[in-house]
């Protein structure tokens, strides 16, 4: 089953922004609008995800340098 949700007090610079981009997507604001605000609660779970892999005894320093030194090989 869907729902209707309304969206209230949206800023002109927030909406015509949201329109240009579903516009260049081809698609209604609405169709854009669903399709974004799926993706975001697809990533809400991210953290939760995040949170249940093993910890690692790699600090954080550590994989810093070691991008920063692949960064300069290349």
């Amino acid at each position: 089953m869907s729902r209707t949700l309304y969206i209230r007090h949206v800023p002109d610079e927030v909406a015509e922004r949201l329109e240009k981009l579903a516009s260049r997507a081809g698609v209604p604001l609405s169709t854009f609008a669903l399709q974004e605000l799926s993706e975001t609660a697809r990533r809400a779970d991210n953290a939760e995800l995040l949170g249940a892999l093993p910890s690692s005894a790699i600090e954080p320093a550590t994989i810093l340098e070691a991008l920063r030194q692949s960064r300069v090989e290349r």
